[in-house]
């Protein structure tokens, strides 16, 4: 208690020994701090989840480190020259990700049979419209080649709430994207206007958004490419791209 009263007692005298001068400068101060943390700040999150309620351990959501799709990464060889690494299937990507990180969505074993699903939540999207959804996705060509990160009606997908109640699906080929951008390694799939309107059921301009979800529940059991797995990267909200895991 002693303690207590000589820290109050301190704060006290030290407010009254402050000039208006002195206030205003640290008032200046506190508002330049939390502009620049709110200029900072991410206008939203990926953050990874997995459902696997009975814990069947064949389910994983990561970012991690070194997956993602490179834009500007400067190599060397064996020999110390130089390479810049700029994938054209991601042109551009998230000026914050400093770690080249990448959305790593599993689940092993079958469909069906196995309730779980490996997933990411996007959180501070509620209350706006959308006018576009996307990723970029670590698969050669097209989102039709077998090769790569798997890319089925329904998995990765989007499952799109809004403030009707009404749960959205924009699934990774249904409706078909518009390929963006691609390369032997990546491919930029896009759902503007016209394509958030063949949406189960249609996404319209006048929707507003109460969440968003990326989910990956199809198995190895699902062609054609028998993988189940996919890496994303990138995730775009209304132009607006996010390619790191919150906080890092």
């Amino acid at each position: 208690m002693k303690k207590l009263l000589l820290l109050t007692t301190a704060i006290v005298l030290l407010s009254l020994a402050l000039t208006p001068s002195a206030v205003a400068q640290i008032t200046t101060v506190q508002t330049a701090m939390s502009s620049a943390v709110q200029k900072d700040a991410d206008p939203f999150t990926v953050v990874p989840f997995e459902f696997d309620p009975n814990a069947s351990n064949l389910v994983r959501s990561r970012w991690m480190t070194g997956l993602g799709c490179p834009t500007s990464v400067t190599v060397f060889d064996f020999f110390g020259a130089p390479t810049t690494v700029a994938d054209p299937g991601c042109p551009m990507g998230d000026s914050k990700d400093k770690q080249n990180e990448g959305l790593l969505l599993v689940k092993t074993g079958p469909s069906i049979e196995n309730f779980a699903s490996a997933g990411a939540k996007l959180e501070g999207v509620k209350g706006i419209t959308l006018t576009e959804l996307g990723y970029d996705l670590r698969k050669p060509a097209s989102a039709g080649d077998p090769r790569g990160s798997h890319c089925g009606a329904g998995a990765p997908r989007f499952n799109v709430v809004t403030s009707d109640g009404v749960n959205h699906f924009v699934g990774c080929n249904s409706p078909p994207a518009m390929l963006a951008a691609s390369s032997a390694s990546w491919i930029r799939l896009r759902w503007g206007p016209t394509q958030l309107a063949a949406a189960f059921p249609p996404i319209l301009p006048v929707n507003t958004i109460t969440s968003i979800t990326i989910i990956f529940d199809e198995g190895t059991d699902t062609g054609p490419d028998n993988f189940g797995l996919a890496v994303l990267d990138n995730v775009d909200v209304n132009a607006t791209l996010v390619g790191k895991g919150p906080g890092s």
